[in-house]
């Protein structure tokens, strides 16, 4: 029994140390492709001074910040399955007033329905819009 964990104990640690190997070369691996291409590109394209290996790893790190976060886990995912969950959660009736409000909310500005104009409510009147033109300076209703 004691030979079993001593073996799973053994498999741990190399797994371990196997996983840190790689990510220290993928660390080392990517800072250098960046600072590769930055003084390959950047001094040539933009007249940039050229950057070192830590220089590098830093603009890996702020691009990482900046564009995708520290979250863990897949992104996108868990968002469209709540969606999917909340609308088979929807009586027909909720649903079709989802598709009206978001239908009034997301319609194209040159639809044939945008040529309605919205009262004070919010809701559309069946009156189209007044048409707006500039004043005509040589007709006679201008100089009454």
């Amino acid at each position: 029994m004691k030979r079993d964990f001593r073996f799973r104990r053994e498999i741990g640690v190399r797994k371990v140390i196997g996983i840190l190997l790689l990510v220290i070369i993928g660390v080392f691996a990517f800072g250098s492709i960046v600072m590769l291409l930055w003084n390959a590109l950047m001094p040539e394209i933009f007249h940039l001074p050229l950057i070192g290996f830590w220089q590098a790893l830093g603009l890996l790190l702020l691009a990482k910040i900046l564009f995708s976060g520290f979250r863990g886990g897949p992104r996108g995912r868990w968002k469209r399955d709540s969606l999917k969950e909340g609308w088979a959660n929807m009586t027909p009736e909720q649903q079709e007033k989802f598709r009206q409000e978001w239908g009034r909310r997301c319609r194209k500005p040159f639809s044939p329905d945008s040529r309605f104009d919205r009262d004070q409510t919010g809701s559309r009147t069946n009156e189209p819009a007044p048409a707006s033109r500039p004043a005509d300076p040589n007709s006679n209703e201008s100089k009454l």
